[in-house]
């Protein structure tokens, strides 16, 4: 056990206490899983990660949510990526960070001592299969009307699976999510997230569900969902750039910019730290 630097950011805006919050460790070699989830639970953050050496890219990212490990996230990659430029000192850093999902291409750009750009290349999107609205909507407590009558629910991954749903505007005031339906719906297709959301041309709201060891949570900014939605969206209807607006209902507003870039999609934003320190593991 030794003290390692600590940042804590908000992602996917500028603003301190909006957006999504994280915790990233640094020099994280040697600490073992355990300590790594018990550490993700004492945050008590939706991801926290940390930050380990790689002999196949500028760094390893780990990523552990209360419940466990995943093998890709967005906010979580890009907040990680701001983080490890400003503790090396770089204005401007083209990092590939390594996931068990792959090698994922990070810039960043400083803006000040707090603040940064940052955007990253996901996984090439894979389409899983289309999903009756009943039972999604059910899952987050909602009337199966409320689903968009032009887009199906489908299961739509750009390094993790996500549930994407798609609704009209009135199907964004979720009332009570069905804890043991969501599991179940998540489960089934190994998704971590349900992703409703009711898009517009080239804009969308969005709100993303998952679940914690004790109930229903709900995640203020996703860049691992608006990178499937941002594929979905451009398969379906051509889009090749997405704004997902999410995170309001909670207080925590937070701008997502999307981008297909071939084969692949584009997903970032700004963030902005909040505090630095030294945590004991």
């Amino acid at each position: 056990m030794g003290e390692r630097a600590l940042t804590w950011l908000d992602v996917f805006t500028r603003t301190p206490l909006t957006g999504n919050q994280l915790a990233v460790v640094h020099d994280a070699d040697g600490i073992d899983d355990e300590t790594m989830l018990a550490f993700a639970r004492e945050t008590r953050l939706s991801e926290t990660t940390f930050v380990q050496s790689s002999d196949q890219a500028d760094y390893r990212c780990r990523i552990w949510m209360t419940r466990g490990e995943l093998p890709f996230a967005g906010h979580p990659s890009l907040g990680t990526a701001v983080a490890v430029a400003l503790a090396r000192g770089e204005r401007t850093a083209a990092f590939v960070q390594q996931t068990p999902a792959g090698l994922q291409p990070i810039d960043v750009e400083i803006l000040d001592e707090r603040t940064a750009r940052t955007s990253m290349l996901q996984e090439p999107a894979t389409f899983g299969p289309q999903l009756d609205p009943a039972t999604v909507l059910s899952a987050a407590g909602l009337d199966p009307a409320l689903a968009d009558p032009d887009l199906p629910a489908q299961v739509v991954g750009t390094g993790v699976p996500q549930v994407i749903a798609p609704v009209v505007a009135e199907g964004l005031r979720v009332p009570r999510p069905d804890f043991p339906a969501l599991e179940a719906l998540l489960s089934e297709h190994e998704a971590i997230t349900l992703y409703l959301a009711a898009a517009d041309g080239e804009t969308a709201r969005a709100r993303s569900l998952y679940l914690e060891p004790d109930g229903v949570s709900e995640d203020p900014a996703t860049g691992s969902a608006a990178g499937p939605l941002m594929a979905y969206l451009h398969e379906r209807r051509g889009i090749e750039r997405l704004r997902v607006e999410q995170g309001v209902e909670m207080g925590r507003p937070s701008t997502l910019e999307c981008a297909v870039e071939g084969d692949r999609v584009r997903v970032g934003g700004e963030a902005v730290v909040v505090a630095r320190g030294v945590v004991a593991l």
